[in-house]
């Protein structure tokens, strides 16, 4: 079996699930990546995801080589691309596709009604909705913007992004005595909502619990948020570090009790929540990112609060704080989620298993977890 995966660039986020499915065809597998890295991203460490990587070809260097692969593939996979022309005749064939998508409406479902919009979401998607093509929801509420469009009827199945999987053993070990250790890690800007967790500080502080945050990231919102820290007097309990290796942000995760993941609806995925539930942390997150519904049972792997609402924020992170059995075992479930379902390996498996399933004429889906059938949740 051939496999191509097409995507604007490879990061460190997608190599676990392309290295399961390298593992499985070898040289059928081919990931092709459509333009360079953004200098942002290069600056976070990601450029360092192409190196040594024997599946990878690059479209602007090997074109002929690279469009061979595509509609010469078996099953092809296609995440986002600034063309999505260059796989169009492939999609027309009548061989499978799973198209890897995002939110599609995430600053708003009421851009559905744009003609021009619509126009173009049917030339990329609408068009496809009797070819073998699926629809790998990358989110929990991309089910609902593809619905507004009429995409993919009963093709529409969970998905995500699967970084590395670490056993526990593979781990740094979480400490045992002192101040619980808060994590919260990610770009400074507004989507993110920082200040949620420098605002948790503050009250914790005020309320006497022993703890430390530390804020891994940097961005626009930076030097207000020094601003926060001087002006709170939180110097002493909280600490923050500026971008740091992926491998780096791996270990401080390992290291913390309690991740704090606060971005609201314009986060698509977010990886880090995988890592910090691989990290045995328990998570206290938004219902708006993408990630969090699909990974996260409330008061089962970790805790869930409703859209930009700091007081549910607040109690959920308080609470952990002072429960530390509690804690241990969200965080001992975010961890088997991970291990046991929501990783490369399954994910792969999955893939491949759908592909066979089309071939015999008869496809069996799973009833959880990746490429189950994606649930129609509102945003």
């Amino acid at each position: 079996m051939k496999v191509t995966f097409v995507s604007n660039y490879i990061n460190h986020h997608q190599i676990p699930f392309c290295d399961a499915l390298y593992r499985r065809l070898g040289e059928d597998f081919t990931f092709i990546q459509t333009e360079p890295m953004e200098e942002e991203r290069v600056k976070m460490g990601w450029g360092e995801a192409l190196k040594g990587l024997p599946y990878v070809r690059l479209l602007y260097e090997e074109e002929t080589l690279c469009r061979e692969r595509i509609n010469g593939c078996d099953l092809l996979l296609a995440g986002w691309m600034e063309k999505p022309e260059l796989i169009y005749s492939r999609l027309e064939s009548g061989k499978p596709a799973l198209r890897i998508s995002e939110r599609i409406y995430r600053e708003g479902q009421w851009k559905a009604i744009s003609p021009r919009g619509l126009a173009a979401k049917y030339r990329e998607h609408i068009r496809y909705r009797n070819k073998p093509v699926y629809l790998l929801c990358a989110g929990a509420y991309v089910a609902s913007d593809f619905t507004l469009i009429h995409a993919y009827p009963g093709k529409m199945l969970r998905f995500g992004y699967f970084p590395e999987a670490k056993q526990p053993q593979q781990q740094a070990e979480k400490p045992k005595d002192g101040p619980v250790q808060l994590l919260w890690a990610g770009r400074l800007m507004e989507l993110k909502h920082p200040e949620f967790a420098l605002r948790l500080a503050a009250d914790l502080k005020r309320e006497g619990y022993d703890f430390r945050l530390k804020m891994i990231g940097g961005g626009a919102l930076e030097g207000e948020l020094l601003e926060q820290i001087r002006r709170e007097g939180l110097s002493g309990v909280v600490e923050m570090t500026g971008f740091l290796p992926p491998g780096e942000v791996r270990r401080a995760m390992e290291e913390s009790h309690i991740f704090l993941f606060t971005s609201n609806h314009l986060e698509g995925w977010g990886a880090v929540v995988n890592e910090a539930m691989n990290s045995r942390c328990a998570v206290v997150a938004s219902e708006e990112a993408g990630a969090v519904p699909y990974l996260i049972r409330h008061g089962e792997n970790g805790m869930i609060y409703q859209k930009d609402r700091y007081e549910e924020f607040y109690r959920a992170a308080r609470y952990l704080a002072g429960q530390e059995k509690d804690r241990e075992r969200m965080g001992q479930k975010a961890c088997e989620t991970i291990l046991t379902e929501w990783n490369a390996d399954t994910a792969a498996a999955r893939c491949l298993q759908l592909y066979e399933g089309w071939r015999n004429g008869e496809i069996l889906l799973p009833e959880q977890g990746p490429l189950s059938r994606a649930p129609l949740i509102r945003p």
